[in-house]
């Protein structure tokens, strides 16, 4: 064989030494571990092999890009999630009933029907031009205003503005059927309040409050009125209302002026309450009500 052919069968046909150069190439480009590369005298299984390594490659970087893309959409659907309950906070601010302004707002009201003279319909009238331009019926304002009107003492005025805003189908609540029952009870008007009591009853029989029951055992109480005080404390012993003190107190003298101790002392023995408070040296101390009453 000359010279060329030799050189020409050299290049077409590597050796050992250039298969192994191969590999440590391949090795060191894709980080493969040299020795899990076969070295083989075929070049085209070599190249196979490397193209197989190759795609393992490629698709080991496609596997990360998947990891980061399924993050980022992740993480973008946190952020749409957040915006959203952001937004819905947002939008349930506008429902919130706002009550400031209120306390001016009652002030003037007072203000205004403070000057009036006592005619219902003049009272009527200022009411409806002090709500014209609301959106809303001024309900905490009014509310704020009735009791402004109490701590000053001047029920017909507290009458006058209950009875509007129950008119006008606002603030049917148990504070203000108890402050207007109060000013009935002190502007002597005992046939309006009876009338009051029995809507009360029949609209809201199961949600009268102990304080309601009391207030109007009070009124009849301190209109002398003992048969009322029963029929009341018999609808309330009806709904399974229990009595405070001062309202046993009262019950139990009506069934002493009417005459009843039997049921007076059934009355009391069953709801009468076994200890009572006294002081003693400068201390409130608690006692047996029995003992006390022997000691007396």
């Amino acid at each position: 064989m000359d010279g060329q052919n030799l050189i020409s069968h050299q290049f077409c046909h590597p050796g050992i030494n250039q298969i192994k150069n191969a590999g440590v190439a391949l090795s060191l480009r894709y980080g493969f571990n040299s020795s899990r590369i076969s070295l083989i005298r075929n070049p085209d299984a070599l190249a196979v092999r490397g193209k197989d390594t190759r795609l393992s490659h490629v698709k080991g970087n496609h596997n990360r890009d998947g990891e980061s893309l399924s993050n980022s959409q992740a993480i973008a659907k946190k952020g749409i999630v957040l915006n959203q309950k952001k937004g819905k906070k947002q939008h349930h601010l506008w429902q919130k009933r706002d009550s400031a302004g209120s306390g001016q707002k009652a002030f003037n009201l007072v203000r205004i029907i403070s000057d009036l003279p006592n005619e219902k319909e003049a009272v009527y009238r200022a009411l409806d031009k002090w709500t014209a331009w609301e959106v809303e019926f001024p309900l905490i304002a009014v509310a704020k205003a009735l009791r402004k009107l109490k701590s000053r003492k001047q029920w017909l005025r507290v009458i006058q503005v209950a009875k509007w805003m129950l008119g006008k189908g606002q603030g049917a609540t148990m504070g203000t059927y108890d402050t207007l029952l109060l000013a009935f009870d002190v502007d002597g008007r005992v046939d309006e309040a009876e009338s009051l009591w029995n809507m009360i009853l029949h609209t809201h029989t199961r949600s009268i409050s102990k304080r309601l029951f009391s207030r109007m055992i009070s009124l009849y109480d301190h209109h002398d009125m003992q048969d009322k005080i029963i029929e009341v404390f018999a609808d309330m012993e009806e709904l399974g209302v229990r009595p405070d003190e001062d309202t046993v107190r009262r019950v139990a003298r009506a069934f002493g002026g009417l005459g009843q101790e039997e049921k007076r002392t059934l009355f009391l023995k069953r709801y009468q309450c076994k200890w009572k408070y006294i002081h003693f040296n400068g201390e409130r101390v608690r006692v047996s009500r029995h003992t006390l009453e022997e000691d007396e």
